[in-house]
This record gives C-alpha cells, sequence and structure tokens, in this order.
C-alpha cells in the first residue's frame, strides 16, 4: 500500500492513481455487480485482458488495499477475489460512472 506522501495532494489525482485505468476499473465492476471471481472469471467479461495484465492489475489492486485474495489450500489451489471494505466504498463512484455513461449515449 502506498503511503501518504507517496499519493499526489489533490484527491481527484490520488483517484485516478488508485483505480484509474481502464482494467482496474472493469476488474471493480465485476467485483461490484457480480461479486467475488475467480481468476478465469475476468476474461469472460474482459475479453481483451491478457493473463498478465490481469495478474498485474489484481496485485496492485491488493497492494492498494481495494481487493482482496482468498487462497484455499486445495488441489488445485483455488483462489477468489473480493472486495476489501474499502473497495466497497467504490460502489457509489461506479454508480454514477454508469449513469453518466449511459445519458452520454442517449444522447448521441
Amino acid at each position: 500500500m502506498l503511503t501518504r506522501e507517496e499519493l499526489p495532494e489533490c484527491p481527484v489525482a490520488t483517484t485516478v492513481q488508485l483505480i484509474g485505468n481502464k482494467w482496474k476499473l472493469l476488474i471493480i465492476r465485476n467485483l461490484i455487480y457480480n461479486g467475488e471471481q475467480r481468476f478465469s472469471d475476468f476474461p469472460k467479461t474482459i475479453p481483451a485482458i491478457s493473463k498478465k495484465v490481469l495478474t498485474d492489475n489484481l496485485r496492485a489492486l491488493e497492494n492498494d488495499g481495494i481487493i482482496n485474495r482468498q487462497v484455499f489450500a486445495e488441489v488445485p489451489p483455488r483462489v477468489v477475489y473480493s472486495l476489501s471494505e474499502l473497495g466497497k466504498t467504490l460502489k457509489p463512484v461506479l454508480d454514477a460512472m454508469v449513469d453518466w455513461g449511459t445519458e452520454y449515449k442517449s444522447k448521441l
């Protein structure tokens, strides 16, 4: 997790740094609207994402405290991703983006 000193002073820039790329937003979208997901679930709704990019973004979101990664001691190992309590607070942000995007598309 980044320290306060490593984050931009501007709150908007902080938010963009943490969730601002399209992959992170789509990962968070999946977890907000579909609940917990396994690694193999993400490409079904984010088909253009590569395994490496997915892995990198999941790790970054986990390191930033936005998602949780739970590993089950099974053979083969099962890993489940879910939103952390902090990550759940992003729901109003994504809801607003859904509303704005829907309104924008209706005006075209």
